[in-house]
């Protein structure tokens, strides 16, 4: 399929929580292309797994190669399996038991004041190791194509663990976006010699003499020690604009292996536009213009592969995309909606219907707590209905997207315009900023099947993210035979393929 054997031509999404898993990520693997895993909440997603039961005994597989390749993580990692695997599964109606949120706690000793250095508990760090070493090692099992993982940079605290439990897996290409990725080549070397990494997070109430905040990741500190360097993973920053891109490739320490370049329609988070703009009310209004778009000629003259997402998932999208000179193209939405991704599958199935009916509509909103604008798609049933969202009750026992404050004590707290809104006022937090926020961490695990129960009952809803190019979905659609409602991902693969015939 490569036109370039150095480059994959097509590059799956790595969506949401769980959306972009291994099986998916598998198969576009060995079709030829890039499949990538989404590392967003994985270290949520394995004790749930193991309360479902580990179906097909994948976890343990994947926990034992660990302990086989790193002895010293062989007791933590039995005690992890121990601590939540339900053989048979749980009842559907039990609730999962949480996992402690990401608390961070100060490293003493640790680096030149006023600059400070922060990790979460050995437990979480270890959690967050395995469970991506998990996924990685899923999809690489049993062939020899390449595996991609992708991160976003907002949700930082877990990222140097998660980094470098890919990189223990053999991970092949690290890309990140929602965020400047600079650290990323420097933790990628440091984290390859078993070296401690760490990424900067902001602080909000923190002034200039505070000095930085920093989240460490010391492998050691889990016993990792005198074993070979690790191959490093190409990295690809996901940039929406020329300059970030030149930026990142000027200086030698943050420059990729090369760009994704996401346009506005891309899925998730994006940039917010340029100009700002506000209906009647006084609410902001989200309208991208041509200024807003990545100069693409621009970013081809820097000489680093690309690849070009978020409108070209379309055989002729595709040729236009080499004609411009990208390596290729990044597909989300055609994946996240094929039958192998990891939706939730009635969900999947009714986004589908609608789209078929031509009922599907995604809009580019304010629902995330981040304050970046989120695609969502309009489901019934999901936090996207008003009647859903206005029944949900208000938690944050998550916490991923959550900002970190300054207490008044001198540590390191955090708030999230999701939470309860007399809990985030109390916290130094603008009541007008919870407004209309959803809880992403919640509704996008329960969009992939494991939905929280609280112990009132309540399931948490879930929300679909898509692209708001709906075209590739509509040609398979199309397609079907009689009463068939669904595509394959490697019918996907083919259809993108037609695009490289002459």
């Amino acid at each position: 399929m490569n036109t370039d054997a150095k480059h994959p031509v097509l590059i799956s999404g790595g969506m949401g929580v769980r959306v972009s898993w291994w099986p998916l990520a598998r198969i576009v693997s060995i079709m030829g292309g890039l499949g990538v895993v989404s590392g967003t909440g994985l270290e949520l997603v394995y004790p749930r797994l193991l309360q479902d039961g580990d179906p097909g005994g994948n976890v343990r597989a994947a926990f034992n190669e660990l302990a086989s390749r790193q002895p010293s993580l062989a007791a933590g990692l039995k005690d992890i399996y121990d601590r939540y695997y339900i053989e048979g599964g749980k009842p559907q109606s039990q609730p999962y038991k949480p996992v402690p949120m990401w608390r961070l706690s100060r490293v003493e000793g640790y680096g030149t004041a006023p600059d400070t250095f922060w990790e979460p508990s050995k437990d979480l760090q270890l959690m967050s190791l395995a469970s991506n070493f998990a996924e990685v090692w899923l999809a690489k099992r049993d062939h020899n194509g390449p595996i991609g993982i992708n991160f976003l940079r907002k949700v930082e605290r877990p990222l140097p663990w998660a980094l470098y439990g890919a990189m223990l897996a053999g991970i092949d290409y690290v890309l990140v976006g929602a965020g400047n990725p600079y650290e990323f080549p420097g933790m990628i070397r440091a984290l390859s010699r078993h070296e401690p990494a760490s990424l900067g997070f902001k602080v909000f109430g923190a002034t200039s003499g505070s000095g930085n905040f920093s989240v460490l990741a010391r492998p050691a500190s889990l016993g990792i020690k005198g074993v070979p360097n690790l191959p490093q993973p190409k990295f690809l920053a996901i940039v929406s604009s020329y300059g970030l891109a030149k930026a990142l490739y000027d200086n030698p320490e943050t420059r990729p292996h090369g760009f994704v370049v996401e346009g506005p329609e891309a899925g998730g988070h994006s940039a917010p536009p340029g100009k700002m703009k506000f209906d009647a009310a006084g609410k902001q209004v989200l309208v991208y213009t041509d200024e807003d778009r990545a100069d693409i000629p621009a970013i081809a003259s820097i000489g680093l592969p690309f690849w070009l997402a978020g409108t070209y998932g379309t055989p002729q999208k595709l040729k236009e995309a080499l004609a411009a000179g990208a390596a290729g193209v990044q597909f989300g939405t055609l994946a996240a909606l094929s039958g192998q991704s990891g939706f939730e599958p009635s969900l999947r199935a009714k986004t589908l219907r609608m789209l078929a009916a031509g009922e599907l509509k995604v809009v580019n909103s304010h629902v995330s707590p981040t304050g970046f604008p989120f695609k969502v798609a309009q489901v019934p049933g999901t936090v996207s209905d008003p009647a859903v969202y206005s029944r949900r009750r208000r938690i944050c026992d998550i916490g991923l997207l959550a900002a970190a404050y300054l207490a008044p004590g001198g540590g390191v707290e955090f708030r999230c315009p999701a939470e309860p809104v007399e809990s985030f006022k109390a916290k130094g937090g603008r009541p007008q900023n919870t407004e209309g926020k959803v809880c992403l961490c919640n509704a996008l695990i329960a969009a992939a099947g494991q939905p929280q129960r609280h112990p009132d009952g309540y399931p948490e809803p879930g929300i679909v993210t898509l692209g708001e190019d709906l075209t590739p979905v509509k040609d398979m659609l199309a397609g079907l035979p009689h009463g068939q409602e669904g595509y394959s991902i490697g019918k996907a693969i083919q259809y993108l393929k037609s695009g490289l015939k002459a």
